[in-house]
């Protein structure tokens, strides 16, 4: 490859560590070039641990490939010939992510001699739970993670969340003393925000203070601005004074965050473009698609005289609910985010795959994949087994086995089970099976994936940031919607970094919706994930290094010197879509399209984070029990609505 002059002071043409984890459509022109269905392809289960592996991640391009050779109906037409494997089982789960692992072991657990078979179409097991693993200059081992990242709000998980999370030997308060909360206190650290010259006029790197004043007039802001965002954050008035609570709640719910910013607060426009980012982590949708309603609960700034209350209002999606009554810290996460509940989750099936018992061995040990198929074991996690058909032997009400076929090693091979639960994505199920009535396809085909990127950036060093005392930045508009220090946890023998001279791991992410006014969040998040099919690897890494030379100059950053490694993990099916304002006109009175989606039949029960259409760790694992129960009773205490447990006293409205 030839570099340009800029791309060689960026360090483009660097020989570091590079990863590209891809998921979803963005390899749909991959699999187009490849003429159809390629057989041979498919690579077997790795012998080492998948997070220490370099080269193409995540959903490999072979094993999308033929999900979207379903999907399109050319599978059959160029599929191997069929080879039973003579293999049958109580239960087969169709999906290794956590609401499939969690489905396997409470099955196991009511049935502990029952056979279990997990199918998974990824080389690694965990879903969007992924761990990624590094070697510093230093020689130290450094630990990251690429999806799902911490418990939330472990307050608010239902009783068989919790239990579950003690059977496979995970303590949430042990977190407080795992995470340093101090961390950034002790180093003198603050947020800081960048402000890019496309869209301010001007680069300029701000640390926040105590109040809005403080940092505000520090920003390229025009004057018009600045003074409105001082007033929004340090002393927002009561915009819609008159008006009674309900009415106040009720017209929240129906205007976005930027229309009440330039509405109802009557804010200059440039508001707007700082704040357009800010409700996309959590909602997969800019201000222009978020009410103001979620934005409150979410603590974006502006509402503090309209003296709302402190409890949720009904209209608020899942994730504004939650965080609106949350009153615990976040820190319960793994150096490796939720991939260390997956890990939990598998040590307790496959005990031989994954040794030890405590939670610093979760961290400290490896995966030996070798042993997670294993003939007369407890239970079986085949990798790299796509499944692409399940079909009942005869009439769903009265059959007694389901037959699974599936794309293993470029072979097509078939296995029986008494009992099936499907936790991979709803738009999946449509694809793979004939069984369902169209009233539930269309439930199922409801369900929206919001396109999401992560990626963790290795540091030889974190010095720059120490000497501009900043934990990291958010940069709005831009495409790496914020830069920051990974969390400071410390497990066992694995220890976080204190010397800045210390390698030191980032995280970065975005959400790349189009931030259309007016185009509702299913039709962004479709457009999204075509928009990655364009997204090459070394675009997003330029697009990392010359935001972060720009933002750290100051500091003494050099992208080319001090970029010792990246991984971006790209899901372009990524989180379940929440129900919410002004979209779902249903949500929250219903009927919910979920209610309908996730009904099994015969013998087959659906779980997933999209049957709760909620994408945190603890509602896949509800949704397990919700499956597991379906199939055979004795499990109880799990949440089937989406979002936190709330009962009538915990709404207004």
């Amino acid at each position: 490859m030839t570099y340009s002059d800029r791309d060689k002071a960026l360090g483009m043409d660097r020989p570091i560590s590079r990863r590209d984890f891809l998921n979803g459509v963005a390899l749909t022109a991959g699999a187009v070039a490849l003429g159809g269905f390629p057989h041979a392809a498919l690579g077997a289960t790795p012998p080492s641990d998948p997070a220490t592996l370099t080269g193409l991640r995540g959903h490999s391009e072979t094993a999308m490939a033929i999900m979207h050779a379903v999907r399109d109906g050319s599978f059959w037409a160029s599929a191997p010939a069929l080879e039973a494997t003579g293999e049958s089982y109580d239960l087969v789960v169709v999906g290794g992510g956590i609401s499939g692992l969690a489905a396997a072991l409470l099955y196991h657990q009511q049935k502990p001699d029952a056979s279990v078979l997990i199918l998974e179409n990824n080389d690694e097991f965990g879903g969007h739970a992924r761990r990624n693993e590094f070697i510093a200059s230093n020689g130290k081992r450094l630990i990251g993670y690429g999806g799902s990242q911490s418990l939330q709000t472990p307050s608010q998980f239902s009783p068989l969340v919790q239990k579950l999370l003690l059977d496979i030997g995970i303590e949430t308060q042990r977190f407080e003393e795992f995470y340093d909360q101090d961390w950034w206190d002790d180093h003198e650290l603050s947020d800081a925000h960048f402000f890019r010259k496309e869209d301010f006029g001007a680069d300029a790197l701000v640390l926040e203070g105590e109040t809005a004043a403080d940092w505000v007039p520090l920003t390229p802001l025009n004057d018009a601005a600045k003074a409105n965002l001082i007033e929004l954050i340090d002393s927002p008035p009561d915009y819609l004074a008159g008006k009674s609570l309900e009415e106040k709640l009720e017209l929240l719910s129906r205007t976005t965050y930027d229309d009440f910013l330039t509405g109802i607060c009557g804010y200059d426009p440039q508001l707007v473009t700082y704040f357009k980012n800010a409700t996309e982590e959590y909602l997969g949708i800019g201000i222009e698609g978020t009410t103001a309603l979620d934005a409150w609960g979410i603590g974006l700034p502006g509402f503090d005289g309209l003296e709302l209350g402190d409890k949720p209002y009904k209209t608020m999606s899942p994730s504004g609910r939650l965080v609106a009554i949350d009153e615990d810290d976040y820190i319960y996460h793994f150096p490796d985010g939720n991939a260390g509940v997956a890990r939990a989750l598998v040590r307790a099936l496959i005990p031989a795959a994954l040794p030890g018992t405590s939670m610093e061995e979760l961290v400290g040990n490896q995966v030996d994949c070798a042993k997670l198929d294993v003939a007369d074991g407890p239970a079986r996690l085949r990798l790299g087994a796509s499944v692409v058909r399940v079909k009942h032997d005869g009439d769903p009400v009265a059959a007694k086995a389901v037959t699974l076929t599936y794309v293993e090693d470029g072979r097509l091979k078939t296995v029986s089970a008494s009992q099936v639960v499907l936790a991979c994505w709803h738009r999946v199920i449509p694809k793979i099976t004939d069984e369902l009535a169209e009233a539930q396809i269309d439930a199922l085909n409801d369900q929206i994936k919001v396109p999401l990127i992560y990626g963790t950036v290795q540091l030889r060093n974190w010095e720059a940031f120490d000497t501009l005392k900043i934990d990291g930045f958010t940069a709005p508009n831009a495409f790496w919607r914020a830069v920051f220090t990974d969390d400071p946890v410390s497990i066992g023998d694995y220890t976080f970094t204190s010397d800045p001279s210390e390698p030191m791991l980032l995280h970065i992410w975005s959400v790349p919706v189009p931030g259309t006014k007016g185009m509702s969040a299913r039709d962004q998040a479709t457009v999204g994930r075509m928009a990655l099919v364009d997204l090459t690897f070394e675009d997003m890494e330029r697009e990392l290094r010359d935001l972060m030379n720009r933002a750290l100059k100051d500091g003494g950053f050099d992208a080319a010197r001090d970029i010792e490694a990246l991984t971006i993990n790209r899901w372009s099916h990524g989180y379940a879509l929440e129900y919410m304002r002004p979209w779902d006109a249903f949500w929250p009175d219903g009927p919910l399209p979920v209610e309908v989606a996730r009904q099994g039949w015969g013998r087959i029960a659906i779980a997933n984070s999209d049957s709760g259409a909620y994408a945190y760790a603890h509602s896949a694992i509800d949704q397990a029990g919700r499956a597991v129960n379906e199939l055979i009773g004795g499990i109880e205490g799990f949440a089937t609505f989406p979002g936190p447990a709330l009962g009538p006293d915990d709404l207004v409205g």
